[in-house]
């Protein structure tokens, strides 16, 4: 069996969350070396839509105390030590692209908050992540102050206190704040530091059984490749308990659309990788590629986002309804009514449910889309509010 440094392998999923165009693609970049747009429109309109991935290793100079992500230290060039290996999930700051955001929180573990120095904050998605971070009960959340290459010292300052009064009484109130230009490069050292310090990798148990959260699936397959060269689907996402090894028989829940039913897949794990390494076997923490023997026109283009990955008959059992005590976060003029559309969103999956019945803070959903999720699970709910979705709430099947 192929072995890695354990230090490399990626053990902790950071969302990187914020208002549009405040950075954080750039961010991301300063830190890999990777660009996150990869889908043709990200590229055109330069913001992200689908969620984005890349992995980096925090090294320390011992030397002088610095961190990075060289093996040699661009500070003082001494040897660096790997600290551990973290991915990175990027996560779209358009209003419109709300719904992609919490399925971003399903598979985070600790975020970066990016707030442009350049506007004044909050900005209305700004506050839009601060809920999502509240609702998904991510509190391990640094504060990156970017753009400071743009603004005067006191102009910085003067965002600086904007940002303080913002999260005042939130989860991110005694989060640290770090002034950065992505761009240049500036104190991308102190992000890595406070990433180290702030955002500890989770206890996982590795003995349960294994649950993966599909937030991508791909068709990796040219075109005009020979039909006896084509390779399987691939899935994409984060496991959150257990392992998967080499040779599994694996579930797919809650599957494919079939003459108006879902029906679930199975195959086989073939492929294992994680920051480009290939893996014998996989635990949780980081971002996964699983390649599978599925046909790839059912994993191409997202095709299978949502759905969940366990052993052949491990898996939880799926839903087509919801009945849910609802904790509202915001309030609102109407309350909710019989007959109305709600979003939710529960791990990485997301549906459109229709509401059946309404007694209290009591909500009945016949969901257009079943889910599959772990019980314990906070659901978040959002209802159409001017013309788009609002996050207004969030529930539990064990509230």
């Amino acid at each position: 069996m192929r072995t890695f440094d354990p230090r490399l392998i990626p053990e902790v999923n950071i969302g990187m969350v914020g208002h549009v165009a405040h950075g954080k693609t750039t961010l991301v970049n300063a830190i890999t070396g990777k660009l996150t747009l990869t889908h043709s429109e990200e590229l055109k309109r330069g913001i992200t839509i689908r969620l984005g991935y890349a992995d980096a290793t925090i090294y320390l100079c011992k030397n002088c105390g610095k961190y990075s992500t060289s093996q040699k230290c661009p500070y003082c060039f001494s040897d660096t030590e790997p600290q551990r290996t973290v991915s990175f999930v990027d996560a779209p700051g358009h209003e419109a692209l709300m719904a992609t955001v919490l399925t971003g929180t399903g598979i985070m573990d600790g975020g970066i908050m990016v707030i442009a120095a350049n506007e004044k904050c909050p900005q209305p998605q700004t506050l839009e992540h601060l809920t999502a971070l509240e609702v998904a009960g991510i509190k391990n959340v640094i504060i990156a102050q970017t753009k400071i290459d743009l603004v005067t010292e006191e102009q910085a300052i003067k965002n600086y206190q904007e940002i303080k009064s913002f999260v005042k009484g939130s989860i991110l109130e005694n989060a640290p704040i770090i002034p950065v230009s992505a761009q240049h490069r500036i104190n991308i050292e102190y992000i890595l530091e406070a990433i180290e310090k702030f955002i500890p990798t989770p206890k996982r148990d590795e003995t349960k059984e294994p649950l993966m959260l599909v937030a991508r699936s791909f068709d990796i397959n040219k075109p005009g490749t020979e039909c006896e060269k084509l390779v399987g689907g691939v899935l994409g996402g984060a496991l959150v308990q257990g392992k998967l090894k080499l040779g599994d028989k694996i579930e797919i829940r809650p599957g494919i659309r079939l003459k108006n039913v879902y029906t679930p897949l199975f195959s086989e794990v073939v492929g294992l990788q994680k920051a480009k390494k290939d893996l014998e076997e996989a635990g949780p923490g980081g971002l996964l590629g699983v390649m599978t023997k599925l046909d790839p026109s059912l994993t191409k283009s997202d095709a299978l986002v949502g759905n969940v990955v366990g052993l052949e008959g491990k898996l939880p059992e799926v839903s087509h309804s919801l009945s849910l005590e609802v904790r509202f976060i915001r309030e609102f003029k109407e309350p909710i009514k019989v007959g109305e559309d709600l979003l939710i969103n529960v791990g990485v999956a997301r549906s459109v449910g229709s509401v059946t019945s309404v007694k209290n803070e009591r909500v009945e959903i016949k969901l257009k889309i079943p889910v599959c999720f772990r019980k314990e699970e906070r659901i978040a709910i959002s209802r159409q509010v001017g013309g788009r979705w609002q996050l207004v709430g969030y529930g539990s099947l064990e509230l």
